[in-house]
């Protein structure tokens, strides 16, 4: 708990939930990766319309398995309900306790198939979960600074070897955007700290620019002022990237340090944070850009 809090205390940019746009997929949640192995915060501050973002697939039910909006039986409402009515039916008819008893008989067999098939689809299901969670990552632990981070890209492929990609890569991420990515995170962090606007909106949406005006408005109403010095960028994966008409989105989960502290304006002191000691964060920001132009940050959203 304390390190929850601790980690909690130094989330300025995103202060434990979501906010920007993921183009359509802004309401899902994105991949796990190995420097996020959590559920992603929801993004709940999005000027994106949940009718204009693809909402999570409802889970239908397999054709004569449970179906929750329909009653505790669900599809086998069918399936029982007939068996039972022909059993009255007969017993109404005349069959006796002895077309009672078959009955019985025959619905304790398909429970048993029943069971049978939930246990073997549970399993095998299981297995594919986890298959897919150990796809390659190509992730790799690094530290020394910004310069080292998202080491996980840079595997230093032979030549003539394409850059090793993701699973959820559908748009090809070379070095030149992992490049922008690790400097965009040093980059908006100072500027955040420094209350720099005109730099925030270099390198932000006008979306998430408004988010960072309103919040920055804040802390000047309230006295007070959020420094962020010695970013530095310890672990990030590629969660994925995809292409919606002319805008590229890419999605990296990065885990980083950072001197975080909060003072009040007039008198200096510091009010949250600690001015000294770094703590370290973790957050997934999302990217885009239109046209191949510059990236810039789209949503940011805490990791669990």
């Amino acid at each position: 708990m304390l390190v929850a809090v601790d980690h909690a205390d130094a989330r300025r940019i995103s202060p434990g939930g979501g906010f920007g746009s993921r183009g359509e997929r802004t309401y899902q949640s994105p991949p796990a990766t190995p420097t996020a192995p959590g559920t992603a915060a929801p993004i709940d501050r999005s000027m994106t319309p949940r009718s204009q973002a693809a909402q999570p697939a409802q889970a239908q039910p397999a054709p004569g398995m449970q179906d929750p909006a329909r009653g505790r039986f669900g599809g086998f409402g069918g399936i029982f309900g007939g068996l039972m009515l022909g059993g009255l039916v007969g017993m109404l008819l005349g069959n006796g306790i002895g077309a009672a008893a078959g009955l019985v008989g025959l619905v304790l067999q398909i429970g048993l198939v029943v069971l049978a098939v939930m246990a073997f689809r549970r399993f095998f299901g299981r297995g594919a979960a986890y298959a897919g969670a150990a796809a390659p990552s190509m992730q790799r632990q690094a530290s020394g600074g910004l310069a080292a981070g998202l080491a996980n890209f840079r595997s230093a492929p032979q030549p003539g070897a394409s850059t090793p990609r993701s699973s959820g890569d559908e748009i090809g991420i070379g070095r030149s955007d992992l490049d922008a990515f690790e400097r965009l995170l040093g980059e908006i962090q100072a500027a955040y700290g420094a209350e720099d606007f005109a730099r925030l909106r270099a390198r932000t949406t006008p979306e998430v620019m408004s988010f960072f005006a309103e919040e920055l408005g804040q802390n000047a109403t309230q006295g007070v002022k959020n420094e962020v010095s010695d970013v530095r960028l310890l672990q990030g994966d590629l969660a994925e990237s995809w292409r919606e008409g002319d805008t590229d989105y890419a999605t990296v989960a990065m885990r980083y340090s950072s001197v975080d502290a909060t003072r009040d304006r007039e008198t200096g002191r510091i009010v949250e944070g600690d001015a000294e000691k770094p703590t370290e964060t973790a957050e997934i920001w999302t990217f885009a850009r239109r046209n191949r132009a510059d990236w810039k940050l789209s949503a940011v959203q805490a990791a669990a």
